[in-house]
């Protein structure tokens, strides 16, 4: 039997974060040797998460620096386990933000990995494996990943654009599937950024009556653009009177606090507010617009990996893709600087050549 000295680790380029006010750098990680059901795969693109920077900077707890970042990455395989069935050399693959689970839990065994209540989900970066170390994303050259947490990219999808849907596609596929967005059904997407431009393309693939809440109209055009039928500022006050009890589903994509008495009053009967971005402070919620229409208010995290399959042959099928801009490893600073600022449209892609 191989021991832990037995392994030959593989050195990679990567950037990774060393506090949570210092920069980005370059460095190296080493990934471990290829087990009986492990896929390694070259890491052609990786997305930058806006949850990549509130880890970074220490915003949702202490990581264990150094962090490589990145759960939104894509592929090309360059070796296989010799129990490996899914996939072979030369395979687009990806993986989004977990790469192992308990497997034995209720959640696990309904595909809900995300929602793991053993171990609870093993981050793609800033936890830890099965193997005692530490799990390094997707800002690297390459990665060694269980074929169980691998997803297949079809080849209709560029690797670049195909990158994003593994976080930003999954958390908004998983709601607009779970709450029944389609033919008329009447959704709203606050906000029109990474999260949010995402949420309008598939819930209009989906077939839904869509309209974007946005703080201002200052990306009305682009909303139209990508699909949505209506577009109001949330600025103005008279936008709460014209849509009271319109809508079947509300996604919040934004993580700022927001007034969700006045939100939840654009509800139907019956209809559901869910979370999805995560503001820093507790939400207040006013019970009487809750209880008024007998509403919900949910969230959501991510999707299981059959659902995330599920959301990239949807987005192959129907020519659904994120809007991006690619950039160099080492403009990587300056994008986080970009993204604080919403200074992007939509996601900023990784392209990782260089680190291979």
């Amino acid at each position: 039997m191989k021991t832990k000295e037995d392994e030959t680790l593989t050195t990679v380029s990567a950037y990774a974060a060393t506090s949570a006010t210092e920069p980005l750098t370059k460095t190296t990680i080493t990934r471990r040797d290829v087990g009986p059901h492990d896929v390694a795969f070259d890491i052609h693109f990786a997305g930058i998460c806006h949850s990549d920077i509130h880890t970074v900077k220490a915003e949702w707890g202490q990581p264990n620096y150094p962090v490589v970042p990145g759960h939104e990455i894509a592929g090309v395989v360059t070796e296989v386990g010799s129990e490996v069935t899914k996939y072979k050399v030369g395979d687009h693959v990806g993986v989004g933000c977990f790469v192992d689970s308990c497997r034995e839990c209720e959640n696990c065994k309904d595909g809900l990995q995300q929602y793991c209540t053993g171990t609870g989900m093993v981050g793609t970066y800033n936890a830890v494996g099965r193997d005692g170390e530490p799990t390094q994303g997707g800002y690297s050259g390459a990665i060694v990943v269980d074929e169980n947490y691998v997803l297949r990219i079809p080849e209709s999808i560029p690797l670049d654009k195909a990158a994003p849907l593994l976080c930003a596609g999954i958390t908004l596929f998983s709601p607009l599937r779970h709450w029944e967005a389609g033919p008329g059904k009447s959704v709203a997407i606050i906000g029109l950024g990474g999260l949010g431009h995402m949420g309008v393309k598939l819930a209009k693939a989906m077939g839904a009556h869509v309209t974007v809440l946005s703080q201002s109209l200052k990306k009305m055009e682009d909303g139209l653009r990508l699909g949505a039928d209506e577009y109001y500022a949330t600025s103005d006050n008279d936008t709460f009177k014209a849509l009271r009890g319109k809508f079947d589903l509300i996604l919040n994509t934004v993580s700022a606090n927001l007034d969700l008495g006045a939100y939840l009053g654009l509800l139907k009967r019956d209809g559901t507010l869910v979370e999805l971005g995560m503001p820093e402070r507790p939400m207040e919620v006013p019970p009487f617009p809750l209880a008024g229409m007998r509403r919900s208010l949910s969230g959501s995290m991510i999707g299981g990996i059959p659902e995330t399959q599920e959301m990239l042959d949807f987005c192959a099928e129907h020519d659904v893709a994120p809007e991006i801009e690619v950039v160099q490893p080492e403009y990587v600073n300056e994008a986080y600087e970009r993204v604080l600022a919403s200074d992007v449209r939509y996601r900023f892609v990784i392209d990782t050549s260089t680190l291979r």
